[in-house]
């Protein structure tokens, strides 16, 4: 394209933004010019249409939009129709005053056809209807909204904080990437803002209602006594024009306010993101042919009591009652419909020789459900399951630096028929019950409220729960939990195993995978490490012994590069994979130590009493190995586990620093009791950083 093409393109585009930037104030300067120029009757019809027109569209997109932030301009737009209403009052006030002495047609046909059309001409009918306008208006739907966004604006501002932590759990357990949490972030500040703001422009709704009760009122009596006072007109003819136009004109004003108003509350009424309002109710309220027959079996009878209008009765029913029993034809024939039966192409031939086929390889990673849980993973029945387990899969890789094995889910019809068991190489791992239709809700650890529901434990962390129903979910998140689907539950569960099992994962495929994949961006490097210095088995063995004490292995090019550096200052490090790892650990200090506190500066550490910290370096490093004695080894692993709950409930990392020749030993040694403890030798404390020692462990045994 041509350059100068180009620039005139962005040139008219950045011009077409300054426009639309410059829309609003230019609309709001407009309207109230409205106020205080003189318009013409012809220009009046316009406007008035023109705000008829705006209210219809304003009310159909409030019934065709799914959830309330599609319509997130509906407070701003509320406010400009209002103001423009409003300007119009204003205007059309002032030709009727001026001009009302002339006829009924002086402020234009638009509120004349009002006057003649709608009222018949006759002002006391047309008080009549305003009235009753202004009551439906007013008191009925301006009310009803009013309280309702008043009580969504609250219930949304108080369900903040567990929406935040549900996100929170969500983006740590691998169901959602970091952008998905800040779109959901977004979203959820941005729907608090909206029903605040709903709140405050729902008094707009109400204020309109009333000043046009008092435009009307001051129409009539100002219209009257300047008839009659500066235009020498009857007191009859004097209430039969100014009347007439004020009554017209507050009808043209009233209709479009109540279209705005029926606006409002479908917006703040709104349930559901699903579908629109129509969809809503055609599916909620002509679903069920039982409801529709037994509304035409009543409407029925009353056609059939003597004196009743049975020519409009009977036929009603007689069409209730048709539409009722297609509805349940089609049910019925939905419901006994034979469902075709697929052989699976794998499946063995019970009848044939026994073959190599037969024999079914053990997964990695496998997921059993009973058979209530099959509809979580049936993306025909709602089911969200297999996409969460992708998410988490995504996570795992991005985090620990390794693709884990594809986790194969099937149905067991031993388990019980709300439970699940996680396998790992054929082995239980995990288990635990979901309740499909149910949310759990999970207290972190300061809630106080109670809440109703069957209890429970979530099954990754131990934390007490409750089973709750979806219509709970604002109440238990308002008073502080973690509200999580159970389709979630399984994930996080699943996510937290593979993250404890990680090393287990990490098999010669999936290491000989990882290499390739580092091939690519550094084949020079692995070309000369592995496996010329280093082994495929030998490097499997040492990212084992690191992913094993929770060691992140994302940054390979650092490791290949150390394993390189060690092998060549010292040739025999190659057939050890411990010592090998331990090198490996120095060099990712930096890493290890971020990933355990985070950015800060200053560790808060546990550290061991110098006589038993020498007690064990004798013990663990004697010329015989490691002799330790039981009590010892009980007292250490008892203080060590009591220690690192002090420094959680502080809110510290749980880490243990003691020497280097004994933190191997000691890591594996705490392991069991004290599984989230992280143990740290001297020489992984980077220069950069300063130790604070926060727990001392010690005494006798």
């Amino acid at each position: 394209m041509n350059p100068w093409l180009q620039k005139l393109q962005l040139v008219m585009s950045g011009k077409a933004q300054g426009a639309q930037a410059m829309l609003a104030p230019l609309v709001v300067v407009f309207v109230l010019a409205l106020m205080v120029l003189p318009l013409p009757a012809f220009v009046l019809d316009i406007f008035f249409t023109f705000n008829i027109a705006t209210a219809l569209m304003v009310m159909m997109v409030a019934a065709t939009m799914l959830r309330p932030l599609d319509f997130a301009a509906f407070p701003s737009v509320l406010l400009l129709t209002t103001l423009l209403r409003l300007s119009l009052n204003v205007a059309s006030t002032r030709v009727v005053l001026m001009n009302g002495h002339t006829g009924t047609g002086a402020a234009g046909r638009v509120i004349e056809s009002f006057g003649h059309f709608l009222i018949g001409g006759n002002f006391a009918v047309g008080l009549i209807v305003f009235a009753i306008l202004v009551v439906i208006n007013f008191v009925v739907i301006t009310k009803g909204s009013e309280r309702i966004a008043e009580v969504s604006a609250r219930f949304t501002l108080d369900a903040m904080p567990g929406k935040q932590m549900a996100i929170d759990a969500d983006l740590s357990a691998g169901l959602i990437d970091d952008k998905e949490a800040k779109r959901r972030r977004k979203e959820v500040g941005e729907e608090a803002e909206f029903h605040g703001s709903m709140d405050g422009a729902s008094k707009f709704v109400r204020g309109d209602a009333i000043a046009g009760i008092l435009i009307l009122f001051i129409n009539i009596i100002g219209g009257f006594i300047i008839g009659v006072a500066q235009h020498d007109m009857s007191a009859g003819d004097a209430a039969s024009s100014y009347v007439l136009l004020a009554v017209g004109d507050a009808l043209v004003a009233q209709i479009p306010g109540l279209l705005i108003s029926v606006a409002s509350a479908m917006v703040v009424s709104r349930v559901g993101k699903d579908q629109d309002v129509g969809q809503q109710i055609m599916g909620q309220m002509f679903a069920n042919p039982k409801v529709i027959g037994i509304a035409a079996g009543i409407i029925g009878l009353l056609g059939v009591i003597p004196g009743m209008p049975s020519l409009v009765f009977l036929p009603i029913a007689g069409g209730l009652g048709y539409s009722a029993w297609r509805m349940f034809e089609k049910q019925e024939a939905a419901r006994n419909a034979p469902k075709p039966v697929e052989k699976p192409a794998d499946a063995p031939n019970p009848n044939g020789e026994a073959s190599w086929e037969d024999l079914q390889p053990v997964d990695t990673l496998g997921l059993e459900v009973g058979y209530r849980l099959i509809q979580l993973v049936d993306k025909d029945r709602g089911g969200d399951l297999l996409n969460r387990i992708k998410g988490v899969r995504r996570k795992f890789a991005q985090e620990v630096g390794f693709l884990p094995p594809s986790v194969h889910i099937k149905d067991n019809l031993e388990l019980r028929p709300s439970f699940y068991r996680i396998t790992l190489r054929g082995a239980v791992v995990g288990e635990g019950e979901v309740f499909p239709g149910m949310l759990m809700a999970i207290n972190p650890g300061h809630v106080t409220n109670p809440i109703q529901g069957a209890s429970a434990v979530d099954p990754a962390f131990g934390l007490p729960a409750v089973w709750v129903e979806e219509r709970q979910r604002d109440a238990a998140q308002m008073a502080g939990y973690t509200v999580v689907d159970p389709s979630t539950v399984v994930a996080t569960h699943l996510s937290h195993l593979m993250q404890l099992h990680a090393a287990k994962l990490l098999g010669r495929v999936e290491t000989q995978q990882l290499v390739e994949h580092v091939t690519k961006l550094a084949p020079k490097l692995i070309e000369d490490v592995v496996p010329k210095m280093v082994g495929i088995a030998t490097l499997q063995k040492v990212l084992q012994l690191l992913l094993e004490e929770g060691v992140h292995i994302r940054d390979m090019r650092s490791i290949i590069e150390t394993m390189a550096e060690q092998a060549a200052m010292t040739p025999g490090v190659v057939n050890d994979p411990a010592e090998l790892s331990r090198r490996i650990r120095v060099g990712l200090a930096p890493a290890i130590v971020q990933q355990i506190y985070g950015p800060v500066r200053e560790l808060d550490v546990i550290a061991i009493e110098p006589d038993l910290e020498r007690l064990l370096t004798q013990a663990l490093t004697g010329a015989n190995g490691p002799m330790l004695d039981p009590g010892v080894a009980d007292h250490l692993t008892r203080q060590a586990a009591d220690a690192s709950q002090r420094q959680e409930n502080l809110g510290h990392p749980a880490c243990l620093l003691v020497p280097d020749s004994i933190r191997p030993m000691v890591a594996r040694l705490l392991k069991r009791a004290a599984p989230r403890l992280k143990v740290l030798g001297h020489s992984e404390i980077p220069e950069t950083h300063s130790i604070r020692i926060g727990t001392l462990i010690g005494g006798h045994a």
